[in-house]
């Protein structure tokens, strides 16, 4: 079973036959234990390394199919192997590529799909049709400590949460950023501190498990460009070993993240890529599951198994709902939870979950089902990026009972409206009120519903009011990538400009927009860097810019100072109200205590908004107390180019106090109830383009 090492060192470690439970790499009594799914291999080898760069394997161990293989699963436990070890594994097989779809190659080293740590050091990604690494220059996994059961998980789902979305890498690669290892976990938690003051309950990291930064189009690649996003996964179960001090122990250096997290009392999600893999299409790179189970794992053209069929847009797609590949990835979100202490996942182009082995739309897919019934994952956030890239949309109809969803009509009816398009305030109001429309026939609740005006896809908030066009020429693909349909206005000017009164209706519309999100019924979550005015100069598609482009930038600025304080009183503000945080739907009704209905909607005058007026771009709302003894608030969202003077209701208090403004400069665009002096009159001055909130006193 033990082949001679190829270096012809006379090292070598005592194998036994091992067993099929668990994939991937475990220790076990008296060694380590290894074993991969392949259903159609014939030949089978281990090779273990001493080092991620070792030119050499120490030892080859060749598996035989009569004591090593269980099944459709090859295994071995190798004695007393030191945590540390790297190792690839080579398989032989089929190569019947056009009808059956398997890629066997006995010359390529595959990385384990199991790996729990993995090295990127050797690896060079060949370009579209090139072949892939032959010898020993490939990834590697790396045999890594098993983790004790996470005792500290963020236990609650999406009810209070305020969600913060942030790349873990640009955080703190800034030189600003001041921290001991910027761009790693260990920097991250270098930076809690600075959450915690924000206010946030959660923070949703864009991809972390491991990821080709080499994918990239040809024309990026070019121009030393790499994949900063992260969404392009080759091992799901691993830490992404750049954002490590020591790759060998990136579950140790990630689960000390979230530890820190839980003890600070923030939650942990996860952006996650199960559509596709880094291994693209035809002409991709055969990294893991097209070298083991490529029939399997993937959708094929029927017609021609060499095709892969492309519904992300990435060349491939996974095939989600073969019982196999189900189980492994609820297997594997069940590790991130149990073992690395994760609190919930926000699945990226998810409608390819809904999607059958023919790519068609499946009524009642196994997969989100599967994920949500899971014993563990049913106790955590699910949340659906409620797409794909060929066209399928299922926002608010995404399969499964409890799953959330980014919710992109939110986010295009709020963009509008901020930019003064009329005669969308009843589709303004739904929104505002939790998109019921959406959710609430079928059972579900305004916590369904993510709401964003922003994401780290497409303009941030700065350039959401400063550009009408993209500018995206930076990604070398002649301004072609990223939307063109922003639905952004620049306040007069395109882009960087010195003009105050512009740069001042721009931080004016940057506070109405943060005001419309944390005023909204659902969940609220923001793209970080928001709370600063963060610019990309106008790229909305900063996928490949691992640069200052992207990254955090923490030298403090007079207007970026102005907008952080006004965004922690506006989450602030949020959690002193219960009533911008209903668990259920509006109704019109008093609630349990309150003797002002939940909701009232008004325009200028009370009682009569302007649902069929096509100029409309007022919206007025009283938000009746929800908590004992919760005051009211009436909230007034004037979008017009021209001041307006409303109504007011009778208070049931003794007066009501103006605690937000977003047209009056800091610190007076956000105060205590107690530091504003009450509202006499019976009517309300709104400045043009502005959002003003009332609290009632007394």
């Amino acid at each position: 079973m033990i082949d001679e090492p190829e270096t012809g060192s006379s090292r070598a470690y005592a194998v036994r036959p091992g067993s099929r439970f668990p994939p991937g790499a475990s220790e076990v009594p008296g060694g380590i234990n290894f074993c991969i799914f392949c259903r159609h291999a014939t030949r089978v080898e281990l090779l273990l390394y001493e080092a991620a760069d070792s030119p050499e394997p120490f030892q080859i161990v060749t598996l035989a199919a009569d004591t090593n293989r269980t099944f459709f699963f090859w295994h071995v436990m190798v004695e007393a192997l030191p945590i540390g070890t790297h190792y690839t594994w080579r398989v032989d097989g089929p190569r019947e590529t056009q009808s059956s779809g398997e890629r066997f190659d006995p010359d390529r080293e595959l990385l384990d799909p199991d790996a729990r740590a993995v090295s990127d050091a050797l690896w060079t990604r060949p370009p579209p049709g090139k072949p892939s690494p032959a010898g020993h220059a490939t990834h590697r996994a790396i045999v890594t400590e098993t983790l004790p059961v996470c005792s500290t998980l963020v236990s609650r789902g999406l009810d209070d949460a305020l969600i913060y979305e942030l790349h873990v890498g640009g955080f703190t690669r800034h030189a600003s950023s001041g921290v001991e290892h910027p761009g790693t976990f260990a920097g991250l938690i270098e930076k809690i501190p600075y959450l915690k003051q924000l206010g946030v309950t959660h923070v949703e990291l864009l991809p972390v498990m491991a990821f080709d930064e080499q994918d990239v189009p040809p024309a990026a690649a070019a121009r030393g460009l790499t994949n900063y996003w992260g969404y392009s996964t080759h091992s799901y179960y691993s830490p992404h070993p750049r954002y490590c001090r020591d790759p060998a122990r990136a579950p140790q250096e990630f689960r000390a993240l979230t530890d820190a997290l839980h003890t600070a009392g923030i939650g942990v999600l996860l952006d996650v890529v199960f559509n596709h893999t880094a291994e693209a299409g035809e002409t991709g790179p055969i990294i893991n599951f097209k070298g083991l189970g490529n029939d399997i794992f993937y959708h094929l053209d029927a017609a021609d198994r060499r095709r892969y069929r492309d519904y992300t847009g990435c060349g491939n797609t996974v095939n989600c709902n073969h019982p196999l590949v189900t189980t492994f990835i609820v297997h594997c979100l069940e590790y991130w939870v149990v073992r690395l202490g994760v609190d919930g996942f926000r699945f990226d182009l998810a409608s390819v979950f809904a999607r059958d082995q023919r790519g068609e739309l499946m009524p009642d897919p196994p997969l989100p089902w599967a994920i949500e019934s899971s014993r563990v994952l049913s106790h955590v956030p699910l949340i659906a990026e409620a797409w794909d890239a060929a066209g399928m949309y299922q926002v608010g109809a995404f399969p499964g009972m409890a799953w959330a969803e980014w919710n992109g009509r939110y986010r295009d009816v709020i963009r509008r409206f901020v930019r003064g398009d009329p005669g969308i305030i009843g589709e303004v109001a739904t929104c505002i009120a939790g998109s019921s429309d959406l959710y609430a026939d079928d059972g579900r609740l305004p916590n369904n519903s993510i709401n964003y005006v922003t994401c780290h896809d497409g303009f941030t908030l700065m350039d959401l009011v400063s550009y009408e066009s993209k500018r995206n020429e930076a990604n070398g693909d002649e301004n072609r990538d990223g939307t063109s349909d922003n639905l952004s206005w620049n306040c007069g000017a395109e882009g960087e400009t010195g003009d105050a009164r512009i740069l001042g209706l721009r931080h004016r519309q940057a506070r109405n927009l943060m005001a419309l999100l944390f005023l909204s019924q659902g969940v609220p979550m923001m793209l970080a860097g928001d709370e600063v005015l963060r610019s990309q100069r106008g790229n909305n598609n900063a996928y490949c810019q691992d640069n200052a482009l992207s990254w955090f930038d923490w030298t403090p600025t007079e207007s970026g100072s102005a907008m952080l304080r006004f965004v922690q009183a506006l989450i602030a503000l949020r959690k002193r109200h219960a009533s911008l945080r209903r668990r259920r739907f509006l109704t019109g009704r008093p609630s349990p205590g309150q003797t002002r209905p939940d909701v009232a909607w008004h325009g200028e005058r009370l009682h009569e908004p302007g649902w069929h007026d096509p100029r409309a771009r007022l919206l007025v709302v009283t938000l009746g107390g929800e908590a004992p003894g919760e005051p009211a608030l009436h909230a007034v969202f004037n979008m017009d180019d021209g001041a307006c003077t409303v109504q007011l209701p009778a208070p049931d208090g003794q007066h009501w106090r103006r605690i937000v403004d977003t047209a009056r400069d800091a610190p007076h665009d956000i105060v205590q109830s107690a530091q504003q002096a009450a509202i006499e009159s019976e009517q309300c001055r709104v400045e043009a383009r502005s959002v003003v909130v009332l609290e009632e006193a007394g």
